[in-house]
């Protein structure tokens, strides 16, 4: 714990600006409100990158933008895609308002929020190591972006408490394998999928969804795909796993 906070300080000290990168899905669930105190206190501007915008509505988006404006100055971005990354350049020259010299930009988020992607859209050029497997960035690394941008690139250095599964879940921090209440996570997806777009979740596994707890909505996936014991009931694990997986792999739009 000691160690991360230490890394988080040294790259705030050594930036000019910095990027809070943060999921689209989960735009609370990703900021750090510590780490933001500790942006905040050094008088350092900060832009708020929210990333894997493809997987998200562009109404949901507008939304989120408008309300995190009001923090910092917000930007969506997809290196899926290849959108936003240009502006997020523009938006780091502006906001840092430094001449003469290289800007130093330190990127900070969780473990899997893309930093590392985010990092490479910017300079164009797959200069930051990247991979779908969290912790692959080892240490802090300097990644020269071209037009005076320098990012200082550090691994998901902000950690996660012990009782946060359902975020790594959610966050794909973690795989179906390596949860140990998969049913759980689950669950956890179908309620933000009810509460945020249950019309995706209806047309993806061609259910309809009439009010039944986040349970129910499971056993009727489950049941949907053919997933059955010899009784005939709903093998709830398989259901479980197939809805994280599907999930983490990106296959549904809030």
């Amino acid at each position: 714990m000691a160690s991360y906070k230490l890394m988080v300080k040294d790259v705030i000290k050594k930036a000019d600006i910095l990027l809070e990168v943060i999921d689209a899905r989960f735009p609370d669930e990703t900021r750090n409100s510590e780490v933001e105190r500790d942006m905040a206190r050094s008088n350092k501007p900060f832009i708020i990158v929210l990333n894997k915008c493809d997987l998200v509505s562009i109404e949901t988006l507008e939304k989120t933008k408008s309300r995190l404006s009001k923090i910092a100055p917000t930007v969506f971005v997809s290196n899926k895609d290849r959108f936003g990354t240009t502006l997020l350049r523009h938006k780091i020259l502006e906001t840092a308002g430094i001449k003469g010299r290289d800007i130093m930009v330190g990127c900070i988020g969780y473990p899997n929020t893309g930093k590392s992607s985010v990092i490479n859209g910017v300079s164009g050029r797959h200069k930051a190591r990247t991979s779908p497997i969290s912790g692959y960035t080892r240490g802090v690394q300097l990644v020269d972006a071209g037009s005076r941008i320098m990012f200082i690139d550090t691994p998901g250095i902000i950690p996660f408490g012990e009782n946060d599964e359902y975020i790594q879940g959610l966050l794909g921090v973690k795989d179906a394998t390596h949860l140990q209440d998969q049913i759980g996570v689950a669950l956890r997806i179908i309620e933000k999928l009810c509460a945020e777009n249950k019309n995706a979740l209806e047309s993806f596994y061609h259910v309809t969804i009439e009010g039944q707890d986040s349970y129910d909505v499971l056993l009727l996936i489950g049941k949907q795909c053919n997933f059955l014991k010899k009784k005939g009931e709903v093998d709830e694990a398989r259901a479980a796993v197939r809805i994280i997986n599907d999930w983490q792999k990106g296959m549904i739009l809030i």
